[in-house]
């Protein structure tokens, strides 16, 4: 190749970019979209698929276009958002076209002019109003979920986008339980994207997945800053996300006591609850640790046994704690098939699971319990868990499992044992 080529080659977008960062062919619900919203994590890459769509709008170049989109509104939630990442940014406008395609950037219109034509204008949301009067075949709106005046701004853009065959937008935006975003989330004629920090690890610094994951993986902020994940509170849970994050410590103290309680499903055929399994110890101050989440589904009852039994081993447990609701007998049977030594107490539900749990809420209320590490799962079911049970209707075993190991713990009488144990 001559030098010309590979700058053709470097920067021909539709053959570098990943499937995500490419313009879907349908909307959620089918057919045609008006919107691609792409939700992703911190340095995933959205900054980058938002430019290259606007760069092959301008120029007409297919998947993006099949001609020149001479009138394109750029939105970000300031002027300086605008300038610094929108267009001057590492992955903006200006860095990523080559050097005879790039258009003049007139700050002070705040103005894109391509030299085919092609003009692109900007925009903040804090000023709704300024989008009242000019017209547009395309925009792309940059980090939606966090503007103060999303609604009034996105609304008023919404009137604006009236020229061309097929106007359409493309939001990028790491998700926030922001309205508008639950709005078009729940449009069909979205199209939806999704992109994890770490599907773009080539173009970071090296060691910093390794460090964030780290410190943020499997935290609400980790899993909403890097995984691109909408993490929402149910408003009539038991449990909140700010809550279990206050709650998070990184390694237990001594214990004086520890339990693996266990939850066996009726069934374990495919689609079949699962067996919750989780294991949690108490503190000389009367403070519970949960330790360990291994739940899992699909599970014969000589796998969930051997895996309730091998937690008790890993962490010298004192006992088993199983609901018998479902098997009777034959749960302390199968235990004691793993290993015939393993104490086990049999406890059977006879209030409702929300009752049961209000109690173990509490505690969580009165600063008794931390979680030691991140259990991404488990908290998922705690933060969905109301009056009348999972909003997805499914059983919420995990949560089951938490409330026996959480009861046999702080709420009822034990003598403690002699010794103590460091984690």
């Amino acid at each position: 190749m001559n030098e010309a080529e590979a700058q053709r080659l470097l920067t021909d977008w539709a053959m570098w970019a990943r499937e995500d960062q490419l313009p879907p062919l349908q909307a959620q619900g089918g057919g045609p979209w008006n919107t691609w919203l792409v939700l992703g994590g911190r340095g995933a890459g959205k900054t980058r698929a938002g430019a290259e769509w606007v760069r092959g709008l301008a120029l007409g170049r297919p998947p993006f276009a099949h001609r020149p989109v001479t009138r394109i509104a750029l939105v970000a939630e300031t002027m300086a958002d605008l300038r610094e990442v929108m267009v001057e940014g590492v992955s903006g406008i200006l860095a990523i076209h080559p050097r005879r395609e790039r258009p003049k950037w007139e700050p002070t219109r705040r103005r894109l002019e391509w030299p085919n034509g092609a003009v692109a204008q900007g925009f903040s949301a804090e000023d709704p109003e300024s989008l009242r009067g000019p017209q547009f075949a395309a925009a792309w709106l940059d980090e939606l979920a966090k503007w103060k005046r999303a609604d009034d701004a996105f609304d008023m853009l919404q009137f604006g986008l009236r020229l061309g065959d097929q106007p359409r937008q493309m939001v990028t935006t790491t998700p926030r339980a922001a309205p508008i975003l639950r709005r078009l989330l729940n449009d069909p004629h979205v199209a939806v994207t999704r992109a994890r920090t770490a599907d773009n690890a080539l173009h970071l610094a090296p060691g910093f997945l390794t460090h964030v994951l780290k410190r943020y993986g499997g935290t609400r902020l980790g899993r909403q800053e890097l995984d691109g994940e909408l993490i929402e509170d149910r408003p009539d849970a038991l449990w909140t996300r700010a809550a279990l994050e206050a709650a998070r410590i990184e390694v237990a103290p001594p214990l004086q006591r520890i339990v693996v309680a266990v939850d066996p499903p009726a069934s374990s055929r495919a689609g079949a609850d699962a067996c919750g399994i989780i294991c949690a110890g108490m503190d000389a101050t009367g403070t519970v640790h949960v330790l360990a989440d291994e739940s899992a589904q699909g599970l014969r009852p000589a796998q969930w046994a051997g895996k309730a039994v091998a937690l008790y081993r890993r962490f010298e447990a004192d006992l088993i704690v199983a609901e018998v609701n479902q098997g009777g007998e034959m749960v302390r049977a199968v235990l004691a098939e793993v290993d015939a030594g393993v104490p086990v107490e049999q406890v059977r539900a006879t209030r409702g699971k929300f009752l049961r749990a209000e109690p173990v809420a509490a505690l969580y209320e009165q600063g008794r319990v931390h979680h030691c590490g991140t259990f991404p799962a488990l908290e998922d079911e705690m933060c969905d868990f109301g009056p009348q049970g999972l909003s997805s209707g499914r059983s919420p075993d995990r949560v089951d499992a938490l409330v026996w190991a959480l009861t046999a713990l702080a709420l009822q009488p034990q003598a403690p044992p002699p010794r103590v144990r460091g984690l």
